[in-house]
């Protein structure tokens, strides 16, 4: 980078920073309390949550680790951003409705409510474990390797910067600070990863992007099949041999299997996604946040898929003698890394773009980063910290609480980070140890909320087996695609809830019972209309690229 990019980037971090700290300024006269730390005030306005919700999301684990699955797998890793529109318009309609009524901080807090105690603390330490030691962990390698790429800084001290550069903001200002940075954060996430697919796709088109998205087409037409069958693309698997790409997207699985799982567990059970929705001003305002991320998800493939189907083109026409390929292999190994070809796209920038694009890249970092530790301090505090270790803390006791788990939890990330070098494909390692837990989760909360009789004792049993039933699956049946052990685990689960809670019959499970099916009626007309034109979007993309 050269000192028009490192101009601009340095100006980035500088107004991220500042108003971080201005917007969470404490008002004369009033401490922070901690609805105001932990939901913002529940003042947030509809385009802050949508805004907050894509930028929350879209990290390195999408700008490296989905541009890297692109290079390997093509346009059909969008199915993670595309299927994720859909469920979003679920998750407006059945859950969030049945959250803000009852008033909840933590979904953790919600289980107690549905059913007990017991499932609510089991469920935050899974939660706790998962954010600090697969997602923190996870988006704070993958930032430092994109830095390590473009900037020759070590990874060490990328790791150390990046975590840095989260706290100052966060740790003080908490949601507010997270929410409100994120909205000028997803304005360069988006604009920055824009001008990247386009020079991307100018650069394989001798200077003409149309021309360069029809010769992606011509180059790579396995790279745009959105459902694979078995044995119809064989990727690298990291260690100089292939495998099938079936086993990482398995066919209809995508769309009617076990994806649902995944995605309804992250984007409607989990705590640092739904606290954007939970801070909400009222309902409308939550729906309507969920539809306006909902549309940004359709985009988001343009920003971090094609640029990887773009670097695999480039790569296969310099028949690996070339600069770009050298800037996509490995050290140590001698093997292209898929994981490397964004930041070997962003080295090809010309300056001042070059600038833009990574303030881009860090942008979507840092504001994973700042709402993973955000969320895992909201639970801490109020799931594990108030409950069990002191009852009659205050509002005061429990933000400073809150300020000190953010800070354990990134020193955690960052000695645990530098242990995952050895991964091709850094969003397949998060998608599947994360979907260790999602079957669990969206068992817990589907049968709770649309069954009635589902009793606090199943639930307790689906929590602690799932994280063994996924482990032995996994090492049983490795063959089995990832996905479709998730659908199978869910559906044992579901099985075993059912079973569990018919034998109980317990009369406190219905008096508990939370009824999903009555948010119907609370989706304004504008939230539907707009669902009707996603959805409509939706079957046109997977119709054209089947």
């Amino acid at each position: 980078m050269n000192t028009v990019d490192l101009i601009v980037f340095v100006g980035y971090c500088l107004l991220i920073i500042s108003i971080g700290l201005w917007v969470s300024r404490e008002k004369k006269g009033h401490e922070k309390n901690a609805e105001d730390y932990f939901l913002a005030g529940k003042a947030l306005p509809w385009w802050a949550i949508g805004a907050s919700l894509i930028a929350s999301n879209i990290s390195a684990e999408q700008f490296i680790g989905m541009s890297g699955s692109g290079f390997a797998l093509g346009l059909a890793i969008a199915s993670y951003e595309w299927m994720a529109a859909a469920t979003l318009l679920l998750v407006g309609v059945f859950f969030l409705p049945v959250f803000l009524k009852e008033g909840i901080y933590t979904m953790p807090q919600f289980l107690e409510q549905r059913y007990d105690s017991r499932v609510r603390t089991v469920m935050a330490v899974f939660w706790l474990l998962v954010y600090v030691f697969v997602n923190l962990t996870a988006v704070l390698y993958l930032g430092a390797l994109s830095i390590e790429s473009m900037m020759g800084i070590p990874f060490i001290y990328a790791v150390i910067g990046l975590a840095a550069f989260a706290m100052l903001y966060s740790v003080y200002g908490g949601l507010t600070a997270v929410a409100w940075t994120d909205v000028v954060q997803v304005f360069f996430l988006v604009l920055g990863g824009l001008v990247t697919t386009y020079l991307a796709l100018e650069m394989v088109g001798t200077g003409d992007v149309w021309t360069g998205f029809t010769i992606l087409k011509e180059e790579a037409p396995n790279h745009f099949h959105m459902i694979f069958e078995p044995g119809q693309m064989m990727i690298s698997d990291g260690n100089g041999g292939t495998r099938d790409a079936y086993i990482d997207l398995p066919g209809l699985s995508v769309l009617i299997g076990g994806m649902w799982i995944a995605n309804l567990s992250y984007w409607g059970c989990n705590q640092y996604i739904t606290q954007r929705a939970l801070a909400a001003k009222n309902i409308h305002e939550a729906q309507r946040g969920i539809l306006f991320a909902a549309g940004l998800k359709l985009l988001m493939p343009l920003v971090v898929v094609i640029p990887g189907i773009a670097a695999y083109v480039i790569v296969k026409n310099e028949a690996g003698v070339g600069d770009f390929t050298l800037a996509m292999t490995d050290v140590d190994t001698g093997l292209i890394k898929s994981d490397k070809a964004y930041p070997a796209l962003l080295s090809l920038l010309p300056a001042g773009l070059k600038g833009l694009s990574f303030a881009a890249l860090v942008a979507a970092i840092v504001s994973s980063l700042a709402s993973i530790a955000n969320s895992t301090s909201t639970i801490f505090t109020m799931d594990i910290y108030r409950n069990y270790i002191n009852t009659n803390a205050s509002q005061q006791r429990l933000v400073f609480v809150g300020r000190m788990v953010v800070i354990v939890a990134f020193l955690i990330a960052l000695f645990v980070a530098p242990s995952l070098g050895a991964l091709d494909q850094a969003f397949q390692f998060i998608q599947e140890y994360t979907g260790f837990v999602s079957p669990g989760v969206v068992a817990i909360f589907l049968v709770g909320l649309f069954w009635k009789k589902a009793s606090a004792t199943s639930a307790l049993l689906a929590a602690l087996l799932t994280i063994p039933l996924s482990a032995g699956m996994k090492y049983l049946t490795p063959d089995i695609p990832f996905i479709d052990r998730m659908g199978i685990v869910f559906l044992v689960l579901v099985i075993m809830m059912v079973v569990v809670s018919l034998l109980n019959n317990s009369n406190s499970a219905e008096d508990k019972f939370i009824d999903a099916m009555d948010g119907r009626s609370a989706a304004a007309l504008d939230f539907k209309v707009g669902s009707t034109a996603v959805i409509g979007i939706l079957a046109a993309l997977y119709t054209i690229f089947w």
